[in-house]
């Protein structure tokens, strides 16, 4: 084989392993061709530093952690801000945080004013908090600003479906384990993996998660999880998993993570259901 002929194999070799051709077609990929075990896995590719957000400093929400790639020579990533749910703080979804990042998001991890905050104020947090991160944060010269999300627990999660309803230009919206006495959703426009549990007596998925992804619209991109033998509390692989999947389709239009979200994933020892659509090309 020639000296050009072998060149242009290994170019090509190198670009089928790190995805090259389908990042030149779309700006917003990061990261290497996603495997199961690399998005199941409590770290992704890229390294994470993290950063507090005083109260002090923060408007419309109390504050927070910012985890963010280390690394800047990929470019501008997405942004994620997650809210806790009722009486609790943001240690309670910490967990996330240099999760997702690890992947390739950077992410905010908030408190909210007070604990005892209703949904429709927690949604009203975790925008300001998306606006502090974009506008004022240490790290906002690292985000694209026309790319970001919205996550919550419980009445965290009711307030990231009243966040989607109040800003339909977010991205992606993943409601945990979501509760809210709103039960119906047709305003949201923004593309939504509801995730319930089946042992959950706090949000029983009969009266908010499967009522919630029902009533969105049926032309939505939208999905719903319900873990198996999980309760209100339970972070877990699933969670982590399907949360990266639809982050990666939706905030950053990488369709090499459809292959997670469809065909639908079947029932498991860690699924009790799983419905919706496959994502709409765009």
């Amino acid at each position: 084989m020639g000296l050009l002929a072998t060149l242009a194999a290994v170019a090509g070799l190198a670009t089928t392993l790190t995805g090259g051709a389908d990042a030149a077609d779309n700006p917003y990929q990061r990261g290497p061709a996603p495997t199961t075990s690399g998005i199941e896995a409590t770290r992704g590719p890229y390294a994470v530093s993290q950063m507090s957000a005083s109260r002090l400093a923060a408007s419309g929400f109390g504050g927070g952690t910012i985890y963010y790639p280390t690394s800047n020579s990929d470019g501008t990533f997405g942004a994620v801000a997650i809210s806790p749910g009722y009486t609790a703080y943001q240690s309670s979804i910490a967990w996330l945080g240099p999760r997702l990042a690890s992947q390739g998001f950077v992410v905010f991890t908030i408190d909210t004013i007070t604990t005892s905050d209703q949904p429709a104020t927690r949604g009203d947090e975790l925008l300001a908090a998306l606006d502090y991160l974009t506008r004022s944060s240490g790290v906002r010269t690292r985000i694209d600003s026309s790319r970001l999300g919205v996550m919550g627990h419980s009445m965290g999660g009711g307030g990231s479906l009243e966040a989607a309803k109040d800003r339909p230009s977010l991205q992606a919206a993943i409601p945990l384990t979501p509760w809210n006495l709103d039960k119906t959703w047709p305003e949201v426009r923004t593309p939504t993996l509801v995730i319930g549990a089946d042992g959950d007596s706090i949000a029983p998925v009969s009266s908010h998660s499967e009522p919630f992804c029902q009533s969105l619209p049926s032309t939505l991109d939208k999905a719903y999880l319900e873990l198996n033998g999980a309760t209100h509390f339970t972070p877990n692989t699933s969670i982590a998993k399907y949360s990266i999947s639809w982050l990666k389709r939706f905030i950053d239009n990488d369709t090499r993570y459809e292959q997670f979200l469809c065909p639908l994933p079947r029932a498991s020892t860690t699924i009790q259901e799983y419905r919706g659509n496959c994502p709409h090309t765009s």
